[in-house]
C-alpha cells in the first residue's frame, strides 16, 4: 500500500492524519494546543509549542499505524491561515508569540489604510477587504513593536511566515522558507492575478521584501524533512490553507462547486474557475489550492458563530450537559415555535458585516421551552449558512454562471442529521456529506500524492470522492423563502441603536 500524512495544525489542536491512496483515513493523532490571551481583542500561540505538537503528534500517527517513516511517499500540510509567526534565519527562535488571525490588534493600521483610501486597490490586486483577520497588517504590528524587529529585518535577519511557512522551515532544519498561493492570498500583501507578493502593498505596509517567503503552487516539492525527526527523509509535496484545502478534499476542482465547514464558525467556499471576480454581495475573493502554476479562485464567506451556539448553550445557558445533547432536545418539538436566534456574539460576518451588531432571541412566548431555543440555536447555524450560499448564487448569476446545484459539507457538526436536513430545506438543493468527513487533511494529502505521483490528476481524485449521505429538500419553495425573510427580519434587529 501506499500511504500520504496530512499535518493539520490548527487553531486549538494539532493534529496529524495518514492516509492511504484511496483517501481512507488509517490512524490519527491529536494534541491540544492553549491559547494566550494578554488582553482583551488579543490572541496568541507560542510557535515552538505549535512546532513540538505538530512534531509529536506525527510521530504518534505513524506508531499508531505501525508504520515507519519509510513507508510515507509525502507529507501534506494544511494549518490555520493568517496566523502569523517572525523569526530569526540564523537561530530559528521566534521574536514573539504568533499572531492568532482571531487577533484584532493590527484594526488600528486598517483604519488607517481605509481613511487613507486604500480599499479599492488592496480589494482590486488581494480580492480581499482591508481588515486585521489578515497576516499583512499583523506582521507590520510585529515590526513596529517587537525591539529591534525593524532593524533586524532590514539587514535581512528575519523571516516571515504563516504557520505553514513555520513548519516547513523547521521540518527542513531551515533550508526552505516557503509558502503556497493559498496561504499568501491571505496576507493581504500577495497579488493574485500574478500569484506573487505585490510591491507597492509591501511598501504600503512598510515591509520589507526579504521577509516574504517563496510561493510555490499547493501541489509542488517543499523540500525534504530531515531524517532525525521522524526516522527517514519524507517530501513535503502539498500545502494549503485549512479552507481551500478542505474544498479541495471535497473534490471541488470546478467553478459552481461549493463546500462548507460546519465548525466553531463556518466558512463557505466556492470554486470560480480561473476567473477573478469580485463579489457584489459581500464575500471575499481568494486563491483556491492550486495544483499548478495555473491561477484558480474561489468566493469565500465566514460565520462567525456557527458550532459555537451549541457551546452557548450548553456552557452559558446550561440547556444541556454535553453538546451530542443538541440534536435530540431540538427533536423533542416539532419547530421552533417561532422563536429565531442569530448569535451575533462578536457580530455578524459575511454577507452583513456588522461588528456592532448583538445577539437576539425573537419570537418567545409563554409556550416556548428551552427545547424551542435549542431548535432556534441549531437552525441558526443553517440560517447564516443559507445567507453566504444565496450571497454566492446571486455573485454567480451575475457573472453568467449557473446556480449552485449542490452543497458538500464538513466539520464537526455536519454529522448533526437535523441540521444538515433543515440545510437543504433553506436551500432547496441537495446537501451532501461525504464519507471521510476529514477533508481538510485529506485535501493536503491529495495535494502531496499528486505532487509525489500518487495520483495522475484531479479526476482521479475526483472519482476517489464518495458520499456517505444526501440530504434532500422536503420544504415548499415559498415557505423557505418566508423563512429567510424572518431570519432577515430578526437580523435588522441585531444592530443596538
Amino acid at each position: 500500500m501506499t500511504y500520504l500524512l496530512a499535518l493539520d495544525q490548527g487553531t486549538s489542536s494539532s493534529r496529524s492524519i495518514v492516509f492511504d491512496a484511496d483517501g481512507h483515513l488509517v490512524a490519527q493523532a491529536q494534541q491540544e494546543l492553549p491559547q494566550i490571551f494578554p488582553r482583551p481583542g488579543w490572541v496568541e500561540h507560542d510557535p515552538l509549542e505549535i512546532w513540538r505538537g505538530q512534531l509529536s503528534t506525527a510521530r504518534r500517527a505513524l506508531d499508531l499505524a505501525g508504520l515507519k517513516a519509510g513507508d510515507i511517499r509525502a507529507i501534506g500540510i494544511t494549518n490555520q491561515r493568517e496566523t502569523t509567526v517572525l523569526w530569526n534565519r540564523r537561530t530559528g527562535q521566534p521574536l514573539h508569540h504568533a499572531i492568532v488571525w482571531q487577533d484584532r490588534r493590527a484594526e488600528a493600521a486598517c483604519a488607517r489604510l481605509r481613511e487613507q483610501g486604500h480599499e479599492a486597490l488592496i480589494q482590486s490586486r488581494t480580492g480581499l477587504l482591508i481588515d486585521a483577520y489578515f497576516s499583512g497588517t499583523k506582521l507590520k504590528w510585529l515590526l513596529d513593536n517587537v525591539p529591534g524587529a525593524r532593524a533586524q529585518a532590514e539587514r535581512g535577519e528575519l523571516a516571515f511566515g504563516t504557520v505553514d511557512s513555520w513548519l516547513i522551515w523547521q521540518l527542513t532544519g531551515g533550508a526552505v522558507h516557503a509558502t503556497d498561493v493559498s496561504n499568501a492570498s491571505r496576507s493581504m500583501l500577495f497579488n493574485v492575478h500574478g500569484n506573487q507578493w505585490d510591491g507597492e502593498l509591501l511598501a504600503l505596509l512598510d515591509i520589507p521584501a526579504s521577509l516574504m517567503p517563496e510561493v510555490k503552487p499547493s501541489s509542488a516539492h517543499f523540500g525534504e524533512v530531515r531524517p532525525e525527526l521522524l526516522g527517514h527523509a519524507i517530501a513535503i509535496g502539498g500545502v494549503a490553507g485549512d479552507q481551500q484545502s478542505a474544498l479541495f478534499g471535497q473534490a471541488c476542482f470546478k467553478a459552481g462547486m461549493a463546500k462548507n465547514t460546519y465548525g466553531t464558525g463556518c466558512f463557505m467556499l466556492m470554486h470560480t474557475g480561473s476567473r477573478f471576480q469580485l463579489s457584489r454581495n459581500g464575500l471575499l475573493t481568494t486563491s483556491a489550492a492550486q495544483p499548478t502554476a495555473q491561477t484558480e479562485f474561489a468566493m469565500e464567506g465566514s460565520v462567525f458563530v456557527g458550532g459555537a451556539v451549541v457551546q452557548w448553550l450548553r456552557d452559558g445557558l446550561n440547556a444541556i450537559k454535553g453538546s451530542a445533547e443538541v440534536e435530540s432536545l431540538a427533536q423533542s418539538v416539532p419547530d421552533s415555535g417561532g422563536v429565531m436566534m442569530v448569535p451575533a456574539f462578536t457580530g455578524l460576518g459575511a454577507p452583513y458585516w456588522k461588528p456592532e451588531a448583538r445577539g437576539i432571541i425573537t419570537g418567545l412566548s409563554r409556550g416556548t421551552t428551552v427545547a424551542h431555543i435549542a431548535r432556534a440555536a441549531l437552525e441558526s447555524i443553517a440560517y447564516q449558512s443559507a445567507a453566504l450560499l444565496l450571497a454566492m448564487s446571486r455573485d454567480a448569476v451575475a457573472a453568467g454562471a449557473a446556480p449552485l446545484a449542490e452543497l458538500r459539507v464538513d466539520g464537526g457538526a455536519c454529522v448533526n442529521d437535523l441540521l444538515m436536513q433543515f440545510q437543504a430545506d433553506l436551500l432547496g438543493i441537495p446537501v451532501i456529506r461525504p464519507a471521510v468527513t476529514e477533508t481538510t487533511a485529506l485535501g493536503a494529502a491529495y495535494l502531496a500524492g499528486l505532487s509525489s505521483g500518487v495520483y495522475r490528476s484531479t479526476d482521479e481524485l475526483s472519482s476517489l470522492w464518495r458520499a456517505e449521505r444526501t440530504f434532500l429538500p422536503t420544504l415548499d419553495l415559498r415557505r423557505a423563502a418566508s423563512l429567510m425573510a424572518q431570519w432577515e427580519h430578526a437580523v435588522r434587529q441585531t444592530v443596538v441603536q
